[in-house]
C-alpha cells in the first residue's frame, strides 16, 4: 500500500508561450493562438505537492502539513507568484513556461527543502484551467492533461442483453436521458520535453474537435454508428473515446465524468476502473496523549481545539476489476454506491474521537482516516479497491493506494 498526502497551494503568474529561434508557424502550431500574447497571458495556477512515507505513530502524521504549506509557500510566492514567468523566473529563460514545464520546476524548487525528512517529494500536479493541467514525478515522468466536454443523451443499455437483462441491470438507466460529459485525455513522456509541449497544441485540438463533433448533441445509442454494437456505458463509452484518441496521438489513459461525482477510467493496459465520490460530515480533535498540552498546541495549531473541529470530508473511491463485455461494465452502479454509504454511514455526523470506536486509541488524522476507511470499502466490494482519496478540505488530500 502507498499512502501520500497532498497540499494545494495557489498563485497567480503570467506567461508567453513562444520559442524564439522558431517561425510564427511554428509557434502555432505548438502553443496555439495564446502565442500571439507578446506581453504574455494570465492564469490562476492551483499546484498540489505530493509526498509519501511513514506514519508517525506518536503524531500520526506522514508529514506535517503546516511545514509542507510554509516551505513549499515561500518558493511559490517568492519565484511563480505574480511574477512574468519568462523574464521574472530565470528557470524560464530558456525554455517555455508551458505547465509541463512549470510542474517540474515546482518540484525542482521544493524537494531539496525536505531533504531532510522522512517524507519525500514525489510528484508535483499544477492546474492552470478546466481544460489543461499537468503532473511531474520524481523519476523524471511527466504527465498532460487536456479536458474537453460534450453533451449528449443515451440509453444504458447492452445490445448483446435481452430487454428483461437490461432492465434488471440498468434500472431507469435505461430509458432515454442525458449528461454533461467531461472528459480528461492524458498523455505521458518518461522525460519532460523542454522546448516543445508534450503533445503539440494543433493535434490536441484536431482530435477533441473531431470527437466533439462525432458526439457533442447526439443520443449516442441511435446516431453515432460506430457505438450501435458496443453496450452504452460509462465504461464502454470512455474505452470508445480512448481508441478514437489513440488512434491518432499516443494516449496513456482515459477519464470520462459522466457528472461531477461519477467517473470511468481506461488506460493504455487496457485496464478499466471506477471511480465515485462521496462526502461525510463528521467533528474530531487532533491531540496526542502523549505529548504535553504545549507540545500538542504547537504540532497541530488549531486543530487541537480541546472542543473539537469539523469538517465536510470528501472520499473518491476507485476501484478495478474484470470489465464485462458483454454488459459493458465493471460493477454495479448502485451496488458500489450503498457500500461506500454503508462504510461512511458510522462517521456520519458524529466526533469520531468520542462517538465512534475507530479512534479510541489512533489519532483522526487524514492519513489514519483514510486508512481505517479502506478495509471497511474494500469488505464489501470484494476487495476491489485500488485507490481511496479523503479530502479534509479543498486544500489537504490524502490518498492510499493498492501497490
Amino acid at each position: 500500500m502507498l499512502l501520500t498526502v497532498s497540499k494545494r497551494l495557489e498563485f497567480s503568474a503570467s506567461r508567453r508561450l513562444f520559442v524564439s529561434r522558431w517561425t510564427d508557424t511554428e509557434n502555432m502550431v505548438a502553443f496555439g493562438p495564446e502565442t500571439e500574447a507578446c506581453h504574455g497571458t494570465g492564469r490562476n495556477y492551483a499546484a498540489y505537492f505530493i509526498f509519501t512515507g511513514p506514519v508517525d505513530p506518536v503524531t500520526g502524521m506522514l508529514i506535517n502539513i503546516s511545514e509542507m504549506k510554509e516551505r513549499a509557500g515561500k518558493i511559490v510566492r517568492e519565484r511563480f507568484d505574480h511574477k512574468f514567468l519568462n523574464e521574472d523566473n530565470p528557470a524560464f529563460g530558456n525554455v517555455p513556461p508551458t505547465v509541463d514545464n512549470i510542474a517540474r520546476q515546482l518540484y525542482v524548487d521544493v524537494a531539496p527543502l525536505f531533504s531532510h525528512v522522512d517524507a519525500k517529494l514525489v510528484a508535483c500536479h499544477l492546474t492552470e484551467s478546466p481544460s489543461r493541467s499537468a503532473t511531474y514525478y520524481s523519476d523524471g515522468a511527466c504527465e498532460g492533461n487536456h479536458w474537453f466536454e460534450f453533451s449528449a443523451a443515451r440509453q444504458t443499455r447492452s445490445p448483446r442483453l435481452s430487454r428483461a437483462a437490461n432492465k434488471r441491470l440498468f434500472g431507469n438507466a435505461d430509458a432515454i436521458h442525458g449528461h454533461n460529459y467531461r472528459a480528461r485525455l492524458t498523455f505521458r513522456t518518461e522525460s519532460v520535453l523542454r522546448k516543445a509541449p508534450l503533445v503539440r497544441y494543433d493535434d490536441v485540438d484536431h482530435c477533441v474537435k473531431s470527437l466533439h463533433a462525432e458526439l457533442d448533441h447526439r443520443h449516442l445509442n441511435k446516431e453515432v454508428a460506430t457505438m450501435k454494437d458496443r453496450p452504452m456505458t460509462t465504461e464502454s463509452l470512455a474505452g470508445y473515446i480512448y481508441e478514437r484518441v489513440n488512434a491518432l496521438l499516443p494516449l496513456h489513459r482515459v477519464r470520462l465524468h459522466e457528472r461531477d461525482d461519477f467517473f470511468a477510467e481506461i488506460w493504455d493496459d487496457e485496464s478499466v476502473f471506477l471511480g465515485m465520490q462521496m462526502p461525510f460530515h463528521a467533528a474530531h480533535r487532533l491531540h496526542a496523549t502523549t505529548l504535553s498540552e504545549a507540545e500538542n498546541a504547537k504540532l497541530y495549531g488549531k486543530c487541537n481545539n480541546p472542543l473539537g473541529h469539523g469538517h465536510r470530508y470528501l472520499t473518491e473511491t476507485t476501484i478495478g476489476g474484470e470489465y464485462d463485455e458483454r454488459s459493458g461494465t465493471l460493477y454495479d452502479f448502485l451496488a458500489l454506491r450503498n457500500a461506500i454509504k454503508e462504510s461512511l454511514q458510522p462517521w456520519q455526523d458524529r466526533h469520531l474521537d468520542l462517538e465512534t470506536e475507530d479512534f479510541r486509541e489512533v489519532l483522526s488524522t487524514g492519513e489514519n482516516i483514510v486508512r481505517g476507511l479502506w478495509p471497511k470499502i474494500d469488505n464489501r466490494i470484494n476487495q476491489q479497491l485500488v485507490r481511496l482519496r479523503v479530502w479534509e478540505t479543498v486544500n489537504n488530500r490524502f490518498t492510499l493506494r493498492r501497490l
